[in-house]
């Protein structure tokens, strides 16, 4: 309760809150005077801002030198921490480890079901995005597919960056959260194989004969978990 009061106190600041989001946006570090920038506010109130959000564990910092000489840069980024705040009290998060052991060990049958739903909810996303647009699917626009899409997988909390080729047969998805990191950490090969199926399911109700393939997996080590989509032409 202690650490929940801390949070909803920092975050109560209009200012702190935008400028945590942005940094959830912006998939890099940063720096305080790139906050001062950005927010048109003196670098020490950005300093102060930062401080608190890496009080309640949301950011972590660490000291760069630039290479340019002068002092070494203090750079931000989101901590690997996860916020919950529940009033009551619930814990998901637990819920969702034992649905995933329980599944996991039926074999192969629970692995199936478990793909079969996370595609299932995949095209769900989709369908409550769907809504917003008045033509049928066959009547939108390549692009317009895409911002669906994106605007799925954002409100997923996937925080995608996507490219498109110029012939639109390639599209480029990175996403810069994991939204089943916890989980995945003990359970990585069949929470990925889920999420696999779940993004399958999203791109195959807006796009015909689409073959996905995965490139990056954060939970390997890397930046961000990428993703190629080849669409039939």
């Amino acid at each position: 309760m202690e650490q929940t009061l801390k949070v909803t106190s920092v975050l109560s600041d209009p200012t702190r809150y935008y400028i945590y989001q942005y940094i959830t946006n912006r998939h890099q570090d940063v720096t305080v005077q790139e906050i001062a920038d950005q927010f048109e506010i003196h670098p020490n109130v950005a300093r102060l801002h930062l401080t608190k959000l890496e009080d309640v564990n949301m950011l972590i910092s660490e000291t760069k030198k630039t290479g340019k000489g002068g002092r070494p840069s203090r750079l931000y980024r989101l901590s690997d921490d996860v916020i919950q705040l529940n009033f009551p009290y619930r814990d998901y998060e637990l819920l969702s480890k034992i649905t995933f052991s329980t599944l996991t060990q039926l074999g192969e049958p629970g692995k199936k079901a478990l793909n079969e739903v996370g595609r299932q909810f995949g095209k769900e996303m989709i369908e409550k995005e769907k809504v917003r647009y008045a033509q049928t699917l066959e009547e939108l626009p390549f692009y317009h597919r895409l911002s669906i899409f994106k605007a799925a997988a954002t409100s997923g909390g996937l925080h995608p960056e996507i490219e498109v080729d110029e012939n639109q047969s390639k599209i480029f998805i990175e996403f810069f959260n994991c939204p089943f990191k916890e989980v995945a950490i003990n359970h990585k090969d069949d929470a990925c194989n889920m999420h696999f199926e779940y993004l399958k399911g999203m791109i195959d109700s807006l796009f015909d004969g689409v073959e996905l393939i995965e490139k990056d997996n954060m939970l390997n080590g890397c930046h961000s978990c990428t993703y190629q989509a080849l669409v039939a032409k």
